[in-house]
């Protein structure tokens, strides 16, 4: 393996020089360059027509840079930068490390992290890389990073799939694609969209409005993944033919649905009894996707997280796969990633027990003597029952 000097500079010259293009490739008061010397770390310069970056990853920069030059006939926006540096930091390993050799449980791990590693990273191949394509009407989709890929072939290949991780990696997103592409392809009837109101409790019959507008704040995330996907118009009738359904996870109970696509979004907010239902409503032909942030969880304190218990309770059932996705799957801003490392670094720093429940690792811990049981008589009740004696 050939080493190469951290502060050796790499150059780029332009070829052939065209200022049009140059401006697209630095984008508003060199914004784009900004923006690649911040994921990658390096320092980029530009004297005349020629581009200097120094940095440990300046090679990759230099290719950036190559890549977009060569498409800036047009402006090159920030979105496709980001989704370019999402693909190069994923290749240099930048953020959480992801395990390039299946692991055959006879080789030990060399940090604590990789101790703890969920199963689904150890099986991470360099083939995985390769993501299947998704075929929408507006565009054809793949998955950016390793986890991105290993995803929507879980997707694909599973009839029930969890996505666990931080904001902005994409797991809705990718969810919803992969449910259109189900239906374009006929492969279901219809999309199912559904996400618990934690704000609002169970009480959305007290909100203004006919259902889809007591629970369109919820789903707004997922809308937006479909208008980008479809187009506003084609979304809308897809909503007439009631080919998309919007179902309030509080309302599904009884229901039972085949040769649908359901997709439960924000999942780290159910209980498990609502996480129970849910997996329990899957018919024949049908697909489940569910998706939630454990770091992100807004149930009153002291409410177990429905897909925390899931993730415990269903790691060993077949047909179930599970995608973790961590900080180096962010296709948002880079500062995103940082943060999301920032946090997660405290939160080992000072661990605090999680009053919403603790995933299980692979040794499981000590049981603890079980508190003695309440009755289910409370202290009013249990005073008139007194009174009356």
């Amino acid at each position: 393996m050939k080493t190469k000097t951290p502060t050796q500079p790499h150059y780029f010259i332009p070829q052939p020089l065209d200022n049009t293009r140059l401006a697209h490739l630095c984008g508003p008061l060199d914004e784009n360059l900004r923006q690649i010397s911040a994921a990658l770390d390096v320092s980029i310069f530009r004297r005349g027509d020629k581009f200097i970056a120094a940095g440990s990853n300046a090679e990759r920069a230099v290719e950036i840079l190559d890549q977009f030059y060569a498409v800036a006939n047009k402006v090159v926006s920030v979105d496709e930068i980001q989704l370019a540096l999402v693909e190069q930091r994923a290749k240099l390993g930048i953020g959480k490390k992801i395990k390039s050799a299946k692991s055959n449980g006879k080789a030990g791990a060399d940090t604590d992290e990789e101790a703890n590693a969920d199963p689904a990273d150890a099986e991470l191949t360099e083939t995985d890389i390769e993501s299947p394509v998704l075929k929408t009407r507006r565009s054809d989709l793949r998955g950016r990073t390793p986890h991105q890929s290993q995803y929507i072939r879980s997707i694909l290949e599973h009839d029930v799939t969890l996505g666990i991780g931080p904001a902005g990696t994409g797991k809705t997103y990718l969810a919803v694609a992969c449910a259109v592409d189900a239906l374009e392809r006929d492969a279901v009837k219809r999309i199912v969209l559904t996400r618990p109101a934690v704000e609002a409790g169970e009480r959305l019959g007290f909100l203004p409005g006919d259902l889809a507008q007591k629970v369109d704040p919820y789903l707004r995330p997922l809308y937006d993944a479909l208008y980008d996907l479809l187009g506003f118009d084609r979304t809308q009738k897809m909503f007439e033919k009631q080919a998309i359904e919007i179902a309030p996870l509080a309302y599904m109970r009884g229901r039972t649905l085949n040769h649908a696509f359901i997709i439960l979004d924000e999942a780290q907010n159910t209980t498990p009894e609502q996480m129970k239902m849910f997996l329990t409503r899957i018919g024949f032909g049908s697909k489940a996707v569910v998706t939630g942030d454990v770091t992100q969880i807004d149930l009153q304190r002291g409410q177990k997280s429905g897909l925390i218990d899931a993730m415990n309770i269903l790691k060993d059932v077949r047909g179930i796969a599970f995608t973790r996705f961590n900080s180096s799957d962010v296709v948002r801003h880079p500062l995103v990633a940082r943060i999301v490392d920032a946090y997660e670094s405290a939160a080992q720093a000072t661990p605090v027990a999680s009053t919403h429940g603790v995933i299980e690792a692979a040794a499981p811990a000590p049981v603890k003597p079980a508190k003695p049981v309440q009755t289910g008589i409370t202290k009013t009740a249990r005073s008139r029952h007194a009174v009356k004696k």
